[in-house]
């Protein structure tokens, strides 16, 4: 089941200041942020940059020790505060409590029989303050509000009369997202689809440190935050990562806009494969959760976090799931511009709504392409004939709506083509690992291997087995097809009474004037920490679906109602975070 990342106790005092000046510290900053800002590393090179980068992290690091604020006690000390709390808060928490279920973490168990229906509701928030004089003057707090959400974070962190210190108390004290990793387990992910995103991640995160510690240490407006005499790599990082996991959307009041909040007790939830079942009540003002099933008294509630791959629930939760029904890997297709016939397939492939280059994905279900994906590859694998036809034949216009069906072969040859291919490029892929899928097994068998390692190379063999199972499934395709030409099979005709099969909604249907699937995730904002966007599916005129965690596609929004202070959100003087984007869908992080 979901697991958030497993998590130590946070405790200790204040903390002691290292020995350290401010000059030399201020030096080490300055060459970090510089490090970080440099142009990309040319092809290869990424590797040795982060390597770089940790190195200058870690000195920092060291000089550092002991001056982060933390809390006596562990976090079960102060769970019943929080229940406490949240009730007081406005939250419906009798019928469940907070229990450890080991190697999923901390998370919500039934103290009750819990029929399917809404188990979990909150009506009130308290904003943020602190940042408003250097939010005001500051283009990427303007901009990026999960890096807004951590540095409020840690403001309450750090002042002891915080009204949010019984929420904050109980977060993790640390995570099993990459950011923690050692250099050793992130080697383990060389060579997988997320390896470039998670050595982003670290130098973003790397960046935005050395960036806001030179504004706290220099900026007129940040003289009076509770940062000013300790903000060390290690907070941010934390801070980071507590956004990272449970950061959602939200409605504003006058529901004209969604901002991030951090939502207590509903982000202790564990993920399971289901559906989103949170969302925003604006008419009563209210955060939602329904359970996803009949829950007996002592068993553990879950939600959805959304339909996530591991890479994004181990990227930006700290987590492998297991039974993940929607894992998939990505690859990278297109028509190349110099070849003879590229006008005309990016006219058919304009006219289904698709680009003729875009990221697809593998599944890890049968079949293990979308049809979109089978669209794509009928049309890439074209001759000029079939090209003409789909442009100018008859009923070409509708014609369009069955590429993506597979009840309707272009022709047996087309379809041989495009499954060769498909299995050549999986089998490609395949290539680039540098172990096999039975040495990681091995491997995973080692009773001593850490616990990141484990994840790591976990994710490691998904995507192998993934593609191994894509080349088989198009070997069994070419296969079939192949010995349908061999025999002369006839090929189904399509008839234009057909076209109100293709409509009906429980037809497969085609993608014409639909949106990929896939969105080529490359273009983020560059100091960007994680994204959540709401599942459009799931608003309607009266609520909006909360997701629980950063990343790309989480499972978590939430809300902005007046009154109580049960969410944690940004202050009224901010503005939406345009580069944000996820929601119940989307993942949190480990905190249970």
């Amino acid at each position: 089941m979901g697991k958030k990342s497993r998590v130590k106790t946070q405790k200790s005092g204040t903390g002691a200041t290292a020995a350290v000046s401010p000059k030399e510290m201020m030096n080490l900053i300055s060459e970090l942020l510089q490090k970080c800002s440099s142009a990309a590393p040319s092809p290869g090179k990424e590797w040795e940059e982060y390597v770089q980068i940790r190195a200058l992290v870690e000195k920092i690091r060291k000089k550092q020790k002991g001056m982060s604020v933390s809390f006596e006690g562990t976090r079960e000390d102060f769970f019943s505060e929080l229940m406490t709390w949240g009730a007081e808060c406005g939250a419906s928490c009798d019928g469940f409590e907070i229990s450890n279920f080991a190697d999923e973490g901390y998370g919500l168990k039934a103290a009750r029989d819990i029929k399917v229906g809404l188990f979990l509701s909150y009506m009130s928030n308290t904003s943020f303050f602190y940042l408003g004089p250097l939010y005001s003057q500051d283009r990427i707090l303007q901009a990026m509000g999960n890096v807004t959400l951590a540095l409020h974070l840690l403001c309450e962190r750090a002042n002891p009369s915080s009204p949010w210190l019984p929420y904050i108390k109980t977060l993790p004290a640390d995570y099993d997202t990459p950011l923690y990793f050692e250099e050793e387990e992130v080697h383990h992910l060389l060579a997988t689809q997320a390896i470039q995103d998670v050595l982003s991640q670290y130098k973003n995160t790397a960046r935005q440190y050395a960036y806001f510690y030179k504004v706290i240490q220099t900026h007129p407006n940040a003289s009076k935050l509770p940062l000013k005499d300790a903000f060390t790599f290690d907070d941010y990082r934390w801070a980071v990562s507590s956004v990272m996991t449970r950061q959602n959307q939200i409605p504003t009041a006058d529901g004209s806009r969604v901002t991030l909040a951090l939502i207590p007790l509903w982000d202790m939830c564990n993920h399971t494969n289901g559906l989103i079942t949170t969302g925003y009540n604006l008419e009563d003002d209210r955060c939602e959760c329904v359970a996803l099933k009949d829950y007996k008294e002592g068993e553990q509630i879950y939600i959805f976090y959304g339909t996530r791959s591991n890479a994004e629930f181990v990227i930006h939760n700290g987590f492998f799931f297991e039974d993940n029904a929607h894992d998939r890997v990505k690859i990278k297709l297109g028509v190349s511009k110099s070849e003879r016939l590229y006008a005309m397939k990016a006219e058919v492939l304009a006219r289904a709504g698709i680009p003729a280059s875009s990221i697809f994905t593998l599944h890890c279900s049968e079949p293990p392409i979308s049809a979109q994906l089978l669209a794509f590859l009928r049309v890439f694998c074209m001759t000029e004939e079939e090209l003409r036809d789909y442009l100018v034949g008859d009923h070409a216009i509708n014609k369009i709506f069955t590429l993506g069906n597979t009840e309707f072969p272009v022709s047996w040859e087309n379809e041989i083509k495009l499954w060769t291919f498909l299995e050549t490029r999986a089998a490609l892929l395949l290539k680039t690992y540098k172990t096999s899928s039975e040495e990681d097994r091995s491997m995973l068998e080692k009773p001593d291997l850490s616990l990141h390692s484990r994840i790591a190379i976990k994710l490691r063999l998904a995507e192998k087995e993934i593609l191994e199972r894509a080349v088989s499934c198009c070997r069994a395709k070419r296969l079939h097809f192949q010995k349908q030409l061999d025999e002369g099979a006839p090929l189904p005709l399509y008839e234009e009474s057909d076209i109100a099969l293709l409509e009906n909604a429980d037809a497969k249907l085609p993608i014409i004037l639909r949106k990929l699937e896939e969105d080529d995730e490359s273009v983020q904002e560059e100091m960007n920490l994680a994204q959540i966007k709401p599942d459009a599916a799931c608003v309607d005129s009266s609520k909006m679906p909360v997701l629980n965690g950063e990343c790309k596609d989480l499972n978590g929004t939430q809300e902005d109602p007046p009154g109580g202070d049960a969410v944690v959100k940004e202050s009224k003087a901010e503005k939406h975070d345009p580069s944000t984007k996820r929601t119940e869908g989307e993942p949190k992080d480990g905190g249970k």
